[in-house]
């Protein structure tokens, strides 16, 4: 293919656990959302390329619309939305390219109001991607996440479990959000129970209710793969996770939406942070219709990218949802 023809892409479910993507060389899932490149061999035959959705790159290549791709309608309206993001993403960054090409004889104060702009446009097309729809019914609303039964007010859709409306929770404008494994909660993998935690920071009781009674919505974003990944103790794994967010909320005394995502792959799960789709959930159907205001919500997490993180899942989730990003220690600091 010449790099003006518009590019022979397929997008489609993983038959089984055999691919690997051609990127990273790690392997795809079964049922995974893969992308693929379907280039012509010297014998006549067609031959994919798969990858991981994330891990997909259009390169110089045109796709002159999601329609086009081979097996989109096919897709999940979840997945669907997905690939419509990632290749306005590749136009912009093409278009930007372009017009790096066309500002490079221009002396070096353009070029710093270049790299200005190309930041700005950077930080809209975060917030552009934080509006993408996520289809949710109360219907597909459970009481049990698969084989495991949840307590009351809690609930499941997808791969999420969700509190589904603490008492004296108010709806708001403004968001204080925060992770709980390592930011909020002391706890270890080795631990398993209810009361296998402690309190990160002394601070965070009277830190939560200043933020309460300063009118901001509290919410928690965690990810929890064992839910997902011990088939065979699904029920201890939910019971420890929601009995140790339930003990927490009643040691800090104020109320907290909660979000759990139980997907074990960002590849393929939307809601698995740093994956956005939790936030979409709260911003689209748990929050009364009312518009957050990014200038004064805020993320909290540990997971950073920094040397001795874990990863740096919280500060992406951070900055694919358009928020402003803290570690704990900063903020809990006394």
């Amino acid at each position: 293919m010449s790099s003006s023809s518009v590019t022979q892409v397929a997008a489609e479910y993983a038959k089984s656990g055999r691919s690997s993507c051609k990127k990273c060389s790690e392997p795809i899932e079964a049922k995974a959302l893969r992308l693929g490149l379907i280039s012509r061999d010297a014998r006549g035959f067609d031959v994919t390329k798969w990858h991981h959705l994330d891990c997909f790159n259009f390169g110089s290549q045109n796709v002159a619309s999601v329609e086009k791709i081979k097996g989109f309608q096919s897709l999940k309206s979840i997945d669907q939305e997905a690939v419509k993001e990632l290749v306005s993403e590749s136009e912009k960054s093409r278009e930007e390219d372009l017009s790096g090409k066309k500002s490079a004889g221009k002396h070096k104060v353009c070029e710093v109001d270049e790299d200005e702009n190309e930041v700005g446009e950077r930080e809209l097309k975060r917030v552009k991607a934080s509006t993408m729809e996520i289809s949710f019914s109360v219907s597909d609303v459970k009481d049990k996440y698969k084989d495991a039964t949840l307590p009351p007010k809690w609930k499941a859709f997808q791969t999420i479990i969700f509190l589904e409306r603490d008492d004296g929770l108010h709806d708001s404008s403004k968001i204080a959000a925060f992770d709980f494994d390592g930011c909020l909660a002391n706890t270890s993998v080795r631990r398993v129970g209810a009361d296998a935690w402690s309190l990160m920071y002394p601070s965070i009781p009277d830190k939560l209710r200043s933020l309460y009674e300063d009118g901001y919505k509290l919410v928690i974003f965690t990810n929890e793969s064992n839910i997902e990944r011990w088939k065979n103790k699904r029920q201890v794994a939910v019971d420890s996770k929601i009995g140790r967010l339930n003990n927490f909320i009643k040691e800090v005394k104020v109320p907290i939406q909660v979000f759990i995502a139980c997907g074990t792959s960002q590849a393929e799960d939307p809601f698995r942070k740093p994956k956005p789709g939790m936030w979409h959930i709260l911003e689209q159907h748990f929050n009364s219709g009312i518009s957050i205001d990014k200038d004064q919500s805020f993320y909290v997490g540990d997971a950073a990218g920094r040397s001795n993180d874990h990863s740096d899942a919280d500060i992406k989730f951070a900055e694919a949802n358009g928020l402003k990003f803290h570690v704990p220690e900063d903020y809990f600091a006394v």
